[in-house]
Parts: structure tokens; C-alpha cells; sequence
């Protein structure tokens, strides 16, 4: 069996494959264009890929080909349809990153919430050495006790910021992108409202056709003006242009973005110009990658191969 990685430099290379040698002949490529997939392709039985896009132009010569694993939850890089054609098998890995994504949430808040840049920076430029007093507060900060926390996408990630939000004392309130979702022993609200009487809204929805834009200025415009809002989720959910004014025209207080409507982030990001850190932070798309979380991913990866060939 050969087994070709694709794009291996999503992966990290801090996490042990060694497991995927006693399967057969690995080859790892750090990033392949479409172009470079189909050589590389050519001889594979299995293909591991994160975000190269896998249709006809990527595997057309493929022809020993049987599964194709995709090393993170979201497949709209597959051609399923061509893929059926060709009957070759997919997978993808769920649940692997809730503890971390869950965790990063939390981080980004906490950045927010309390200040820390202004608090780091403070003592790291030496206004604290020799100052008259032992404390310094001039950013106000408040508890995340009694705050109102609005969830939009109740799903695995989102059900585990909301255990957590309770935890420390926060009213939790949640929307359901679909329209159905019912989830017992949690508030469900109609998207306003959640708006209107969250201190702080996070997304944690998958991108389709009820969640691309569904934040833009109208959405803004409706949260509180000390709000802080955080997208865990997909960029696209997001209209950047939109979130950008809100903040400069300080409509919200703060963000926390982990994604963007681009990635890696392109140059017309409207974000780009907000360099003021206590109102927002962004991270490149890390929620995910803990160290825990990306060998969880390559362990289940490694078994759902096992079991296909029935190893």
C-alpha cells in the first residue's frame, strides 16, 4: 500500500507518524498544487490531504486510488460526486478538536475581557517599576459571572463553551442556524435576541447557506455596544468589511477572530487596519491544533485506514 500526504505541513511536524509506516510506503509533501497532486497521486492508494482540493484535475490519474482522508472535519474540498463516480471511498475526523477549540474560545475572551495587552504591556515598558502604588487598574475590566452568553451553533464545540460559560457563572442563550434545533437543557432564542442581550456572542456554526454573512452590519448594529464577539467557526460568516466599521465606529466593544472570509489572511483584509489590540485579536486559524488535539486527529486517521483495508 502506498499512502501520499499532500499538504503534510498542515499537520505539524511535531506529531508522531510513525504508526502510518507499519501500514506501507509513506510519502509526505509539505503543500501540493492541484497540478502537483495529480503526479503525486499517480501510484497512491491512499491520499491523507487537509485543504488541497481533491476532483478530477488533483486525481485524474490516479488509478489505484481506494480513500481519501481528510485530516479535519469540513469536506467541501471534496468532489463527492466524482469521487462516487470513480468509486473511490472518503473520510473525515469529528469531535477531535472540542477541548481545544473549546479551550482557544476561552483564551481569546480572557485577551479581551481583561485587558492583558494593555496589563502586559504596562509592566513590560517599566511604568510599573517604582510606581506609587501597588496596583494599577486604569482599564476597567468586569466578571464573566452574570454576563449573558449568546452561542450561535449549539453543536459538539458549541454545547462545550456553553458547559463552560455556566460554569463560570454566565446566563447561556443560543440560536439555532437551522432553524431546528432543539437541544434540551439549553435556552434556544430567535437570532435578535440573542443579538440584543448577549454580553458576548460566539460562533461556532459551520458555513452553508444559512450561516455565510449572517453577521454583517444589520447583525453589529443590534449588539450591545460593550459586546465582545468572537468567530470560531468559518470566516465567511463574517462580512470582515462590516465587522471592521463596527469597530471603529465602536458599535461592539471587542473581537476575538480565529478564521477569516481569506486564508492565509490577504492584504484587502479590512481588518488589517485595526491595530489597536484591546479591541481585537486574531489568531491564525490555531482553535484546532493543539498538540493533543493533532495527534487525536492522526490517530483516528491511522485507524479509519485500518479498518478499510480491514488491517
Amino acid at each position: 500500500m502506498k499512502i501520499v500526504f499532500l499538504d503534510a505541513k498542515t499537520i505539524g511536524e511535531d506529531i508522531d507518524l510513525s504508526g502510518y509506516e507499519a501500514l506501507g510506503e509513506v510519502v509526505k509533501y509539505g503543500f501540493s498544487t492541484p497540478q502537483e497532486a495529480r503526479q503525486r497521486t499517480k501510484d497512491a492508494d491512499v491520499v491523507i490531504i487537509n485543504k488541497v482540493v481533491i476532483d478530477e484535475t488533483s486525481i485524474g490519474e490516479a488509478e489505484h486510488l481506494r480513500l481519501v482522508c481528510v485530516t479535519a472535519t469540513g469536506t467541501n474540498n471534496l468532489d463527492k460526486e466524482y469521487l462516487k463516480e470513480r468509486g473511490i471511498a472518503w473520510r473525515n475526523v469529528a469531535g477531535y478538536s472540542t477541548e481545544t477549540v473549546a479551550q482557544h474560545t476561552f483564551a481569546l475572551l480572557f485577551y479581551l475581557l481583561e485587558k492583558l495587552r494593555y496589563y502586559d504591556d504596562y509592566v513590560k515598558t517599566e511604568r510599573y517599576v517604582g510606581d506609587v502604588t501597588f496596583t494599577h487598574f486604569a482599564e476597567a475590566f468586569h466578571e464573566l459571572s452574570g454576563m449573558t452568553w449568546g452561542i450561535i451553533g449549539l453543536g459538539t464545540i458549541g454545547r462545550r463553551v456553553a458547559d463552560i460559560a455556566g460554569m463560570f457563572g454566565c446566563r447561556v442563550i443560543y440560536y439555532s442556524t437551522s432553524g431546528a434545533h432543539d437541544e434540551p437543557g439549553y435556552t434556544r432564542v430567535d437570532f435578535d435576541t440573542l443579538l440584543a442581550e448577549s454580553d458576548i456572542v460566539s460562533v461556532h456554526a459551520p458555513l452553508d447557506e444559512n450561516t455565510r454573512d449572517l453577521m454583517d452590519a444589520r447583525a453589529f448594529a443590534k449588539m450591545k455596544s460593550t459586546a465582545s464577539f468572537l468567530n470560531l467557526g468559518r470566516g465567511p460568516i463574517v462580512v470582515e468589511q462590516d465587522l471592521a466599521d463596527a469597530l471603529l465606529n465602536h458599535e461592539i466593544g471587542a473581537a476575538g477572530l480565529d478564521v477569516l472570509a481569506a486564508e492565509p489572511m490577504r492584504e484587502d483584509n479590512p481588518l488589517r487596519q485595526i491595530k489597536d489590540s484591546s479591541r481585537l485579536i486574531i489568531t491564525p486559524h490555531i482553535a484546532w491544533a493543539s498538540v493533543e488535539a493533532r495527534t487525536r486527529l492522526m490517530r483516528i486517521i491511522e485507524g479509519q485506514i485500518r479498518e478499510f483495508f480491514g488491517m
